[in-house]
């Protein structure tokens, strides 16, 4: 018993340590910084990126709010990758003003091998674009979103990620969830790191990269979170993400527990395929680099373990209450403290979230009530997905037809 009570006493501390330089960090998003100073004053060139897999329903939204963009519509082209699509995803891209390429390929159907496949063939082209964001088709944009991202490329940034924000945060308990979570990590993981000169994460949709960060390679990604490993593979190279409150996207999410199961069943198992990939390079970039920037990227690695740790301290308290090395009231208080952080603790950081954001916190009242039960389903969807990951990627299907107009 003695040896367990010293891992136990090993554990609490790594958990503390962990948790306590995250609490930090977190509160430096209350920081309000200067805005940082234009290196360059130029209209950059952007291409806009749809992959797009059987999304008829909203492509067309999309579409419609890049060419309403306040930008210059010469500086500006729109593009869709008709991906394995057996719908009339193309028509509707083509009618709606975009350039259609389709793509027929059965054995890599992700975002990333669309993207390296459409980026190969500009890269060939030599393609004379000096960035290119991405979209997903179910996004639509705020029409100022190419003029903040133009203003980042001309402070000097290389990678930035906007701001995404929810179509639909009210249609279900689920897309409730989704909302407040995004909002949470906008604010205490994007907008704190970037206030400290850190790296934020590409989020999947609606960020910008500099065409000439992918030349000549394309976008080399393997794994089912094609955004979390892209960013890694920067950190690694001790480049960061940036980020850009004003630059806005809205994006539909599942509304039902099914879907959003299966989704964020997917990027857990990208989770672990770039634990494993990755996890060793970014330990490597920190020892060269020695930079606070590498060493955050690298406990973004952690928080898988960290539940893991987190689940086993429970189970040592309880052998030891069982073998009388523990009192009954601190084997309780240890599962109070673990229940209130993880059912109590989430309602009250919706709270704050909203009232920072200055949002309507009683119209989102069941959400946040059942916000909790969203985020302790992400436990057992980590558990399921370490003991049995399963890497094909499914597809969400998008049906909320909603124009920027409805949102912005």
């Amino acid at each position: 018993m003695k040896y367990l009570y010293l891992l136990q006493q090993a554990i609490i501390w790594v958990i503390t340590v962990y948790w306590l330089y995250q609490l930090v960090v977190s509160l430096c998003s209350l920081i309000k910084l200067k805005d940082k100073p234009l290196i360059i004053n130029k209209e950059h060139k952007f291409m806009a990126i749809i992959p797009a897999h059987n999304e008829e329903a909203v492509v067309g939204n999309l579409v419609e709010s890049l060419k309403a963009q306040d930008y210059p519509a010469d500086k500006l082209d729109i593009y869709v990758i008709a991906d394995n699509c057996t719908d009339d995803t193309a028509r509707i891209a083509k009618e709606s003003g975009a350039i259609v390429l389709k793509r027929f390929d059965e054995t890599k159907k992700t975002k990333g091998y669309a993207l390296n496949w459409f980026l190969k063939q500009k890269i060939e082209e030599n393609a004379d674009y000096d960035a290119f964001c991405v979209f997903d088709a179910d996004n639509i944009v705020d029409k100022n979103f190419i003029k903040n991202m133009n203003k980042k490329l001309c402070q000097g940034e290389e990678i930035v990620q906007g701001y995404r924000d929810i179509k639909n945060p009210k249609d279900s308990w689920v897309s409730s969830g989704y909302a407040i979570f995004y909002w949470m990590m906008h604010r205490f993981y994007h907008l704190a790191r970037y206030n400290l000169g850190l790296s934020a994460l590409l989020n999947g949709t609606g960020f910008m990269v500099k065409f000439d960060l992918v030349k000549p390679n394309g976008w080399q990604t393997i794994t089912l979170t094609e955004d979390i490993e892209f960013s890694l593979m920067n950190i690694i190279d001790g480049r960061k993400v940036g980020w850009s409150t004003d630059a806005i996207v809205y994006d539909e999410q599942p509304i039902t527990f099914s879907q959003s199961w299966s989704q964020r069943s997917r990027w857990t198992v990208g989770h672990i395929q770039c634990m494993k990939h990755y996890t060793t390079d970014l330990a490597k970039g920190v020892a060269e680099y020695k930079t606070l920037m590498n060493f955050d990227g690298l406990l973004y690695m952690f928080g898988i373990p960290m539940m893991i740790i987190t689940l086993l301290l429970l189970v040592i308290n309880f052998i030891l209450y069982s073998g009388g090395e523990m009192a009954k009231i601190d084997l309780i208080w240890s599962f109070a403290k673990y229940g209130i952080s993880t059912f109590i603790t989430p309602i009250l950081i919706s709270v704050i979230i909203m009232k920072l954001d200055k949002r309507d916190v009683k119209s989102m009242w069941f959400g946040i009530l059942c916000y909790p039960l969203f985020m302790g389903s992400w436990i057992l969807i980590n558990l399921k997905c370490l003991i049995n990951p399963n890497t094909k990627w499914e597809k969400i299907n998008h049906v909320r037809s909603i124009k920027i107009r409805e949102v912005a």
